[in-house]
């Protein structure tokens, strides 16, 4: 199957004038509007045949079509019918794949909502939902990770926060005085006013870290976030505190415990663990302050803003190759498929 690097090689040997007919056609509405979110869905989805997003049975068939026109399905097994977009992220979206794509590209960037809605032509409301969205499916690949290794771990604190709307609440009072939004809080050193976040990242850059409760980290915190998420025979290099050894102990997992004030123990510190909360202490302050309800959702944005963010927001977005030219320039000009035809004889 070509590449999108096979298809860039074939085009820059194309003439001055056969460039920009190729490039009149893709930028052309309708070329734009056929990348359908289902088209592109079904693809990915039922790459390895049709797959029921309810329960995972194979036993699917279709099961006549919405009004709209959009292909149904009903699994054979737990009998619920489906179209291609369920449970996805794109699930009851009425915007291209274009669209997706531009905000895809906005969210790289750091825009805030206001300036993505801006920029992607939809309601800040629509951008907001779009976001969690996104971050939602992040989460649930990021409950994935297990870490092995040497595995350094250490807590790190922020301010509750109740950033948000809530004018229309009939139930939420605040439970104290405002605080100027992205401020520290009133209170130094460890209080009811912040959340504590266990964090572990080992030396191949895998991290996990969830918000807990308030105050120092406990031995069931640790259960709660770790069990099953760190392979035994792994060695962890934490601080003095007493919950890393009756967590280890019951996980069979070797435990190195660094002094206060010290750093290193031979092939042993927490160099990696203090640069992760660094980091995303200034990946947080981007946002100027970030609701505590959602504060899991972004802790996995963080560990995602390299290049690895680009590869797993592709999964749920953007198309891998330029797999089926044939299905790209239907019902398009006969001079722009003349064009085509000539990429496609090369490939």
């Amino acid at each position: 199957m070509p590449t999108i690097k096979d298809a860039l090689d074939i085009i820059g040997k194309l003439t001055v004038a056969e460039q920009e007919s190729l490039k009149t056609m893709l930028l052309s509405p309708a070329f734009v509007k056929s990348l359908n979110i289902e088209d592109f869905v079904a693809k990915e989805r039922f790459a390895n045949g049709r797959v029921c997003p309810l329960c995972g049975c194979i036993h699917v068939v279709r099961n006549g079509h919405r009004k709209d026109g959009t292909q149904r399905y009903v699994c054979k097994d737990c009998g619920k019918s489906f179209v291609i977009a369920t449970n996805s992220i794109v699930s009851g979206t009425r915007k291209d794949l274009s669209v997706w794509e531009q905000y895809i590209d906005c969210m790289m960037n750091g825009l805030s909502i206001r300036k993505t809605a801006v920029a992607c032509g939809i309601h800040r409301n629509t951008a907001f939902l779009w976001r969690h969205k996104i971050l939602d499916a992040l989460q649930n690949m990021a409950d994935d990770v297990t870490l092995d290794g040497i595995i350094e771990a250490d807590e790190t604190f922020f301010a509750i926060s109740y950033k948000g709307n809530h004018s229309k609440s009939k139930t939420f009072a605040m439970p104290r005085k405002a605080h100027k939004r992205g401020h520290s809080t009133h209170i130094r050193g460890l209080s009811q006013e912040k959340v504590c976040v266990p964090c572990a990242v080992n030396r191949n850059g895998l991290s996990i870290s969830k918000i807990t409760n308030t105050g120092r980290v406990s031995t069931r915190d640790l259960h709660h976030i770790y069990d099953g998420r760190i392979k035994t025979n792994s060695t962890l290099v934490t601080d003095k505190m007493n919950s890393y050894v009756r967590f280890t102990n019951a996980n069979g997992i070797d435990l190195v415990q660094l002094k206060t004030g010290k750093a290193k123990k031979g092939i042993y510190n927490i160099q990696h663990i203090n640069s992760y909360h660094s980091q995303l202490k200034r990946f947080m302050r981007g946002f100027n302050g970030v609701s505590t309800k959602y504060l899991n959702n972004y802790l996995v944005w963080n560990k995602y803003t390299d290049e690895d963010l680009i590869k797993r927001v592709s999964m749920l977005i953007k198309a891998r190759e330029i797999a089926d030219f044939d299905d790209m320039v239907k019902n398009y000009p006969e001079e722009v498929e003349e064009q085509v035809d000539k990429i496609k004889k090369v490939l």
